[in-house]
């Protein structure tokens, strides 16, 4: 196990290991090149960095914990979508006891409930179902003239445990993972440092003559392609869970 230490990067631990492949390829298409300028860097040089690439990709993203982890995030899915139906009969009934009930579906808790459901915001769904609750409880006698069921105010009640405990989960697999990277952090360290070292030569190696390749071996450049590719991906998948 590499020693803990300032990390010597500054994009994000999962996003080393992605832009470092982009650089392998382009060493490993331009091989050539570099070893006409020193044999330092050989074939087993590439896989040397290749090897090292994969060692961090398993350390900041391990498969096994990527796959739980959206099995976690599926479940969170699947319980705030769960809640769109019971919100939408607790509305009705809201409507038929407006003469009962002296508050509005906002100030029962219903319109913020809505908005951390469509936002994925499991703390925010959290905090109003605990509102919800205390209104229904409240108004219980009133709703359930007019139609409110046990079931139905049940589907409020049960919703809060599985997603805390998911929410719980999925901050403490994130929190384990970032203390084993921390304890890892030179190896990180030592891949950038690699990194560094391809991109410095494929400078040399290209700034007057190819200015294709030179955004190759330029970091932000590469960082920025890794950003761009990553964002639809992100906005399709991601969970606003907070800690």
């Amino acid at each position: 196990m590499k020693s803990n230490g300032n990390r010597s990067f500054n994009c994000k631990d999962e996003e080393l290991p992605v832009v470092c492949r982009f650089g392998a390829l382009s060493l490993a298409r331009d091989l050539s090149d570099f070893t006409a300028y020193s044999l330092v860097f050989d074939l087993p040089y590439l896989n040397a960095f290749k090897a090292k690439i994969e060692v961090v990709q398993e350390l900041v993203q391990p498969l096994a914990e990527t796959v739980e982890m959206k099995v976690i995030t599926g479940r969170i899915y699947q319980t705030l979508d769960d809640l769109i139906p019971p919100l939408k009969q607790l509305e009705g009934y809201l409507r038929l006891a407006r003469n009962q009930v002296p508050i509005s579906a906002a100030d029962f808790g219903l319109a913020q409930l809505r908005k951390g459901v469509r936002l994925r915001d499991v703390e925010s769904v959290l905090q109003q179902l605990q509102t919800v609750d205390g209104n229904l409880q409240k108004y219980k006698i009133e709703l359930m003239a007019k139609g409110l069921t046990e079931p139905l105010i049940d589907k409020f009640k049960t919703a809060s445990q599985p997603l805390t405990e998911d929410k719980d989960k999925k901050y403490t697999m994130v929190s384990n993972r970032n203390a084993v990277v921390q304890s890892n952090r030179g190896l990180l360290n030592e891949l950038f440092d690699q990194m560094t070292e391809v991109c410095r030569i494929g400078k040399i190696l290209y700034w007057q003559t190819d200015k294709a390749k030179l955004k190759d071996y330029t970091f932000s450049q590469i960082m920025n392609q890794v950003r761009r590719a990553a964002k639809p991906v992100a906005a399709l998948t991601e969970v606003a869970v907070k800690p």
